[in-house]
């Protein structure tokens, strides 16, 4: 298969930039195998602790030490939609794995928050640091050394991530990721964005806008519109770490429950006491990254990914850049249009064809690697495939070669849009991304003078009073993950788009986050160095004017250079973002994170350390 130079190209410089710290992470990885994957190793008294409240069946299994036992990390919880379905899937999995002659534990459990929850909320200042919470649930779940392979079950924004960091630094054992599925489709996108503008201008009341609310997320799943849970599922399918097609069955369903069961079986012939060893180091490496990039970009899917997958690529010891991003996205067409870059949600796209259109359209020209080893066995054109029940019995077809709605899901030969939608930003602010797939082309561009705030109920005020109704550039600063955790700022998605439906050049700057629904309304995000660390968005006095070009990739403040260098950057005290809602525990977090680029990370890159200090034992 022929590779597209430029994927090529960045896949190489992955590598070789990665070169040591890739080794180290490999080195580790061989160690960790040597020294026992499974049980076998453990003493009579530890491994009486680790079966003592099974049934004898699996007591019998366990002692044998011949046979796979995986383990189960999960975030089950019952209030949020996308993780009360998993709470059925460990008796699935271990009723298919006694099948199987193995067993199955449940090993841990893992923090879930959702962000729609916590939106605009103190909670929200957690979200980020729960996915290197999560990594580290999962190392704590995986610690005991009773499993041959493991089964990860989770989706949404931070969760999936942090399980992946976590199945990293366990990559000396075979890993499949387990999704739950989207809900059915509710409430249309568009009918719930107008319900929410409405809102934000005072024209209908809380009644109404709950009951639009209500009306779309109304049932256990995964929310529909294509943001960060969504672009999850996505970016594992293709790395391989799915079965093919597994993303976006609805949960609750035969298909979903037997898909469940055959990943129980999978992992255990992926395991060693299988026969079929197949470790996650030896399945993630640079071109599953790049796989996973872009297919994000050829979705049009969540900005929070240009951090998720630069820390998730350190897990596994690569070096990613935003720069990486860019020029992939350059190259790469967008083919979806899933809300908030179009009307469908991710129900319709799976009818138009879903993954295996999309990947095979990728494949053909070039723009993904297929040779990587898959966790169904074979490599990525596997994933051409989709799942289907056939007289109870779970088989794969091939996918349809031609999309069944060309106004959700394209060829390549006919893409919504040349590129990716996403770039980075640069200029005297700082560096920063934008994702512009929602944007139209003539809301691209803005200078307009910068109205500042360092705090989004700010905005609110401030819009409610009358004084955003001009051309004005939004600046929320303060809001980087060492000065809060790096919070979204979805609260102020329809505030401004009334201003932009009001005529008026409108663009947000912040060294926050947005939510994975991105919309219309152009948001440079994770301004980095950040402001509380001295970064530019600090040195903006009110009412400079900034000049934001989405398709050059500039951001600047129009000031004289020689006033920009003599000015002092502003300071601020976040005494109020330090208290409350469990934010003191994550002071030790705030203090160790790294800058956005980075992947906002306490871990700091592993091998990268270890390298740095000289301590790696080659």
């Amino acid at each position: 298969m022929n590779i597209h130079p430029t994927v090529a190209q960045v896949t190489r410089r992955i590598r070789e930039r990665s070169q040591e710290r890739r080794a180290s992470y490999e080195r580790h990885m061989q160690d960790q195998h040597r020294q026992g994957v499974h049980r076998g190793e453990l003493s009579c008294g530890n491994l009486a602790h680790g079966f003592a409240a099974c049934g004898s069946e699996d007591k019998d299994r366990l002692k044998l030490t011949n046979s796979a036992n995986l383990g189960i990390v999960s975030s089950y919880n019952d209030m949020l939609s996308a993780h009360q379905p998993l709470g059925a899937f460990p008796e699935t999995i271990k009723e298919a794995a006694r099948q199987m002659g193995s067993t199955a534990q449940f090993a841990g459990g893992v923090p879930a928050m959702c962000d729609g929850v916590t939106q605009g909320q103190p909670g929200m200042e957690l979200s980020l640091f729960s996915r290197d919470t999560i990594a580290m649930a999962t190392a704590v779940a995986l610690s005991h050394n009773m499993f041959d392979a493991a089964l990860f079950l989770g989706i949404c924004d931070k969760i999936v991530p942090g399980l992946f960091i976590g199945a990293a630094r366990f990559g000396h054992l075979p890993a499949i990721f387990v999704p739950g599925g989207p809900m059915p489709s509710g409430l249309p996108n568009s009918e719930k964005a107008r319900v929410r503008q409405l809102y934000a201008e005072g024209k209908v009341g809380r009644d109404e806008l709950l009951e639009a609310e209500s009306e779309s997320y109304h049932s256990p799943g995964t929310c529909t519109f294509y943001g960060t849970a969504n672009s999850n599922q996505l970016m594992m399918e293709m790395m391989g770490l799915h079965l093919p097609g597994a993303s976006f069955i609805n949960p609750n369903t035969p298909l979903r429950e037997a898909l469940t069961r055959y990943a129980t079986e999978q992992a255990i012939r992926n395991s060693e006491p299988g026969g079929n060893y197949r470790p996650f180091w030896q399945q993630i490496d640079e071109k599953a990254i790049v796989n996973a990039v872009v297919g994000l970009l050829a979705s049009g899917g969540s900005t929070n990914h240009t951090l998720h997958l630069v820390a998730m690529a350190g897990a596994v010891g690569l070096t990613l850049t935003w720069d990486d991003f860019t020029e992939l996205s350059a190259v790469t067409p967008s083919l979806t249009r899933i809300y908030p870059n179009g009307q469908a949600d991710v129900n319709h796209f799976q009818a138009a064809g879903g993954m295996s259109f999309l990947i095979r359209e990728l494949l053909d020209a070039g723009l993904m690697h297929g040779d990587i080893p898959c966790v169904f066995g074979g490599d990525l054109s596997d994933y051409t495939q989709e799942p289907f029940l056939e007289e109870g019995r779970l088989i794969w077809r091939d996918g349809p070669s031609q999309s069944l709605d060309l106004d959700v899901l394209r060829p390549v030969a006919e893409p919504f849009s040349p590129t990716g939608g996403l770039t980075v930003l640069t200029g005297n602010l700082g560096r920063g991304v934008i994702k512009v797939s929602a944007v139209k082309p003539e809301h691209r561009l803005v200078e307009a003078p910068v109205r500042l705030f360092s705090d989004q109920n700010e905005v609110k005020a401030a819009f409610d009073a009358g004084e955003l109704d001009r051309d004005v550039i939004v600046v929320v600063r303060f809001q980087g993950p060492q000065a809060n955790g790096m919070p979204e700022l979805h609260k102020l998605t329809p505030y401004l788009g009334v201003l932009q439906d009001r005529g008026y050049q409108v663009a947000l700057v912040t060294d926050g986050r947005m939510s994975g629904a991105s919309g219309k309304v152009p948001a440079a995000i994770h301004m980095t160095p950040e402001a509380i660390d001295g970064g530019p968005l600090a040195k903006l006095c009110e009412g400079d004017v900034v000049r934001l070009d989405a398709d050059k990739g500039e951001l600047s403040a129009i000031v004289d250079d020689a006033e920009w260098q003599a000015r002092d950057a502003t300071t601020l005290d976040l005494e109020h973002y330090r208290y409350g809602m469990g934010r003191e525990l994550f002071a030790g977090f705030r203090q160790l994170v790294n800058g956005a680029e980075e992947g906002a990370s306490v871990f700091d890159g592993f091998e990268a350390q270890d390298l740095a200090r000289g301590i790696d034992q080659a």
